[in-house]
């Protein structure tokens, strides 16, 4: 009987024992998530007050400090965008950076001429210094983006990145392929051979449907691929079932977002599609 006491003691011994540490573990874990939310709501605060004085470069790494230091806090998705989008607005601001350059207009220079020096486009070079027009004046001083972007496509995640380098700029949803057999989209490495603006639809089958047509499958934008010029990025006219696998195996994105894209990324553009 001695012996059964001592064993019942031991028990709730061992209990109350699991019990203190199982206490502490959550006080711990507590602690260390409240820690977290008071690191990422003071760097959210610095952010806030960078843009508010309009130093976007500041704001955008306080927001990428975020990312990089606190992977698993709960809105990281929101910071995300929030990243992307402060990224969209300094490439295609005044703002200079270490990848722009400010070029002197000379006697013979072109939007053209300079995109394929620069490797960048007509359209970036417009919008990142308010042009109206091709017209440019010799003299006259531009801020030309000069690195090189890429891209990769995620179909398990129906996400297309952007990135600078090592650096993811913005992420995107997409839709990719129906299947794997009959619409799939492939995989691999491609470059952008073509692009497209308002594009004409060769419809299999059918008589062309022209870019204002409500029927046109290819959205606003097209951007085909050098290895088989059948399947590119595109637009859409079902802004609805992006994120889906909803295509024949083309890149399908919202219009905004492959306007955007169509503005950043020149001819010779390398797109890696992944599983």
């Amino acid at each position: 009987m001695k012996k059964s006491w001592i064993s019942i003691i031991g028990v709730i011994v061992l209990l109350v024992t699991m019990g203190i540490v199982v206490a502490k573990v959550k006080k711990s874990s507590s602690a260390s998530s409240e820690t977290v939310s008071v690191s990422v709501q003071k760097l959210l605060d610095e952010a806030a007050q960078y843009e508010a004085q309009g130093d976007q470069l500041k704001a955008k790494g306080a927001y990428e400090q975020i990312v990089t230091d606190h992977p698993d806090y709960d809105k990281i998705e929101d910071i995300q965008n929030k990243l992307g989008d402060l990224n969209m607005s300094i490439i295609f601001s005044k703002t200079e950076t270490p990848q722009t350059v400010m070029y002197q207009i000379e006697p013979g220079d072109s939007l053209g001429k300079l995109a394929k020096e620069y490797g960048t486009t007509k359209e970036l070079i417009k919008r990142s210094n308010g042009l109206k027009s091709d017209v440019i004046r010799v003299g006259e001083k531009l801020r030309i983006w000069k690195a090189p972007f890429s891209v990769i496509i995620n179909k398990s995640q129906n996400i297309l990145i952007l990135k600078l380098e090592n650096e993811v700029i913005k992420i995107y949803h997409v839709s990719t392929g129906k299947d794997n057999k009959d619409n799939a989209t492939p995989t691999g490495t491609f470059k952008i051979a073509s692009k497209i603006a308002n594009p004409v639809w060769f419809k299999p089958g059918s008589k062309p449907v022209p870019p204002e047509s409500p029927e046109n499958e290819l959205g606003s934008r097209w951007m085909g691929f050098d290895v088989d010029p059948h399947y590119g990025i595109h637009g859409t006219i079902h802004p609805e079932a992006v994120g889906q696998y909803a295509t024949a195996g083309c890149i399908r994105l919202k219009n905004p977002d492959v306007e955007e894209l169509f503005d950043l990324l020149p001819v010779g553009t390398k797109v890696t599609i992944e599983n």
